[in-house]
């Protein structure tokens, strides 16, 4: 069964608002505990969703893998069924997967990941699936950060490929995330303006998009655009599709951007958000991506503040106010 091509970009869809993302690996304090019964979240997990269970309007979680065995829904389900029992029944649920390896030069079967994907959709009733647009794995080995897309013609084309296969093997509407260009954490082949890249991308492979802030600013900084520089060129992004603003914890090092999603969010992607939000027609929500918090499920000090600033930031855009 394939998915419909998006929707008309004419129409407008009803604000979620404030949505959280979470990256939950196997193991650690913040993410799933293997056990024999197939897992569940950590004590820590389960804190942070009762603590703030009020405070977000959807959900995703992150894809990732237990092992390397073959993809198996039924290895995953009991562990997300405890998750999503822990959160507020209802409400907009949404998946990161990590596998769909969209920006990869290389030609292989996507039908399993999809397939996979799929099987749980049909459990969760996913409202989409986001994956960044970027090199997650080469000759079937994972990298330790996904690289952007190949930069040139020819790596447009594969990409956009790949971008519309992967829309039409899914059966939930899927997201193609802007990827990030974080300076001495990756590194880019090609020398295209990846705003425009990502534009004609989205154009003809028919898909909608998320604009990852921190992955903007990480490109912008990268160019030598920082300061009042950082607004300049946005107007090429595929606006129009965007359904989701993602934010997760950045920060400048020795004049290099990092992306190191530790919750504490930077001044420039507040004021990029609030910049943004009035300029896409057609999105849905603005999501906290892995926050950070103590064993009470409480924030961790340094990331409160611009946590509220965006709290606020998106109750203005929801009440019409956003300008």
């Amino acid at each position: 069964m394939t998915a419909a091509a998006p929707a008309p970009l004419t129409q407008r869809t009803t604000r979620l608002g404030l949505g959280v993302g979470m990256d939950l690996p196997w193991g650690e304090r913040i993410g799933f505990a293997p056990s024999a019964d197939g897992g569940d979240v950590t004590p820590r997990v389960r804190a942070f969703l009762r603590r703030h269970e009020e405070h977000y309007g959807y959900s995703f979680f992150a894809f990732q893998p237990r092992d390397r065995a073959r993809l198996r829904a039924a290895d995953y389900v009991i562990a997300y069924d405890r998750l999503y029992d822990a959160m507020p029944a209802g409400r907009p649920r949404a998946f990161h997967q990590t596998l769909l390896n969209m920006g990869t030069p290389e030609c292989y079967d996507r039908r399993p990941v999809a397939d996979f994907t799929n099987e749980l959709h049909a459990r969760y009733g996913f409202s989409w699936v986001v994956e960044d647009l970027g090199i997650w794995s080469l000759q079937g080995r994972p990298l330790p950060y996904p690289l952007p897309p190949v930069m040139t013609e020819r790596g447009l084309e594969r990409a956009t490929s790949n971008a519309r296969e992967a829309r039409e093997l899914l059966e939930p509407e899927l997201h193609v995330e802007f990827p990030g260009f974080t300076e001495g954490g990756s590194f880019v082949l090609g020398a295209m303006d990846a705003f425009d890249y990502f534009r004609r991308l989205a154009d003809d492979a028919n898909v909608w998009v998320t604009l990852d802030v921190g992955h903007l600013l990480s490109y912008q900084w990268l160019r030598g655009r920082t300061g009042p520089a950082m607004y300049e060129g946005l107007e090429s992004l595929p606006l129009e599709r965007c359904r989701e603003l993602h934010l997760s914890g950045c920060q400048i090092v020795r004049g290099k951007f990092r992306d190191l999603h530790h919750g504490v969010l930077l001044d420039e992607q507040i004021d990029l958000t609030r910049h943004l939000l009035p300029r896409c027609p057609n999105l849905l929500g603005v999501t906290y991506e892995d926050p950070v918090y103590n064993e009470d499920g409480e924030l961790t000090p340094k990331s409160r503040p611009n946590y509220d600033r965006l709290s606020d930031v998106v109750a203005r855009w929801m009440d019409g106010e956003a300008s």
